[in-house]
């Protein structure tokens, strides 16, 4: 023993933290771009949950995408890895089998399926509105004297949650959440752009028919993407502002559907008509109905959604908001009191609250962290990810669905040095002068750790802060 009776192996962990501590302090305060900025940072043993190092820890910030490892892991936990969204066709009405008439309608049940018909998972959704065709006809069903309905009512009709911007809101990255989602509810507008100042062409849509009008602002210049689309929910008139790049052929602007169960209703009558079923009524939804339910008298087909963990890892590899917001909203469905935004992030606290996180300073508004008004503070992202990696079951699932460092989803472009490799998974967050990360990195001397750096009002590129959080995580793989 050594003075005070302590090991050297001790006193030379003691001092290192006090010497990484020191460090961090000094990087935050000295760094110019960071002087008008606020930090929240931690970084604590994996297992133990004991502080490493920290810095202002407690202060609450908008902590932009962060905010999804929240939401995934609630999700994981209170549906479980293996949960599957399930959308259904039937139909309600008399049907005659002789003359092929159904005097009723088709119903289209929305089950909150995030991704149905999403090209991310083409191996569950290839053909699907085919195969519900295919099985109305093999029913013997000729004739429709109502129409398609959406029964769109297992969610709220609110579709954007509290706090979103204007400028988000029409862009596929703001769709908003349905009882029945389809296609990321994403609009293609594809536009031909010649020189600079020009006004782009708008050549088509996909999907087609939607019924939106936008008004084109749009001007082409330089390249890259700077145009936005003003289009709210269940309006179909908005605008489009901004630059695209010139002298495209085939430049793609995203928006968000503004009425997505009316598009699929849409979809599967024109798809009805072009098989030589006769559809009489026009396409509709429960919520343009006024009706709370839609009951079939024969379900005809049912499509089930990947895995629950399947749709984890595409949210967080690829930082999906709308996916965030499904998960979200089918918390508050089946463990809360409806399937509302509000009622699902009452679930969520709850089980944070039983993971003995504090939720006090937290402000959460959505799943996804795109409002700004949402903050989170370091020691409580922290505390979460120490309590996942102590649920084995859990933590299998929540681990992979992070991106790997240098690699992969959202972070394949950063942490790209060797030091890395293999060593970090994490969550990034980025909105208007907000870059955070979050996740868990092993030390060379095989330490597992979480941290979470968010960093609010920052001057000069984002790209500096990146660097910033590159270096401060490179020491402690070093060092611990």
């Amino acid at each position: 023993m050594t003075r005070a009776g302590l090991t050297p192996a001790i006193l030379f962990l003691l001092t290192g933290s006090l010497y990484a501590q020191t460090g961090i302090n000094e990087r935050f305060l000295s760094d110019t771009s960071l002087r008008y900025a606020s930090v929240s940072f931690r970084i604590a043993d994996a297992v133990t949950g004991e502080t490493v190092s920290e810095y202002d820890s407690r202060r609450s910030l908008s902590q932009a995408s962060v905010m999804k490892l929240i939401t995934t892991a609630a999700a994981l936990h209170m549906l479980g890895p293996d949960y599957r969204f399930e959308t259904s066709v039937g139909y309600r009405g008399i049907f005659s089998e002789r003359s092929g008439v159904l005097r009723g309608d088709i119903i289209i049940k929305g089950g909150g399926d995030p991704c149905l018909g999403s090209e991310r998972f083409k191996d569950y959704y290839e053909g699907f509105v085919e195969r519900w065709v295919e099985t109305i006809k093999t029913a013997g069903i000729r004739k429709v004297t109502g129409g398609v309905i959406t029964d769109d009512s297992r969610y709220d009709y609110e579709p954007v949650p509290d706090g979103w911007t204007w400028e988000d809101i029409g862009n596929y990255y703001g769709a908003g959440v349905y009882g029945l989602s389809v296609f990321d509810n994403t609009l293609k507008l594809h536009f031909k752009t010649a020189g600079e100042g020009s006004r782009p062409v708008m050549m088509l849509t996909e999907p087609g028919n939607t019924g939106v009008e936008l008004a084109n602002n749009l001007v082409s210049s330089g390249n890259s993407d700077q145009g936005y689309v003003f289009l709210a929910p269940y309006s179909f008139k908005g605008w489009i502002s901004g630059k695209i790049p010139v002298n495209r052929d085939d430049f793609i602007l995203k928006a968000s559907l503004p009425d997505p169960p009316l598009m699929m209703a849409v979809i599967l009558t024109e798809a009805l008509e072009k098989a030589g079923i006769r559809v009489a009524g026009k396409p509709s939804t429960a919520r343009m109905s006024g009706s709370v339910e839609l009951k079939t008298d024969r379900l005809l087909a049912k499509t089930y959604s990947p895995p629950l963990s399947l749709i984890a890892e595409i949210l967080n590899h690829e930082s999906v908001n709308l996916y965030a917001g499904h998960l979200v909203k089918e918390m508050g469905k089946k463990y809360g009191e409806n399937g509302s935004s509000k009622a699902g992030i009452e679930v969520i606290k709850t089980f944070l609250s039983g993971k003995k996180i504090d939720c006090t300073g937290m402000y959460i508004l959505d799943g996804s962290g795109l409002s700004p008004h949402n903050a989170l503070n370091a020691l409580a992202v922290t505390e979460l990810l120490t309590a996942v990696r102590n649920d084995s079951d859990l933590y299998r699932h929540f681990y992979s669905s992070l991106p790997e460092a240098g690699r992969e989803g959202t972070l394949k472009n950063v942490f790209k040095d060797t030091i890395f490799d293999g060593r970090m998974r994490a969550k990034s967050g980025t909105i208007d002068r907000v870059r955070a990360y979050a996740g868990y990195i092993t030390a060379m001397s095989g330490r597992e750790l979480v941290f979470c750096i968010i960093i609010n009002n920052y001057t000069g590129p984002s790209s500096h802060q990146t660097e910033i959080i590159s270096d401060i995580l490179k020491e402690f793989i070093q060092g611990y």
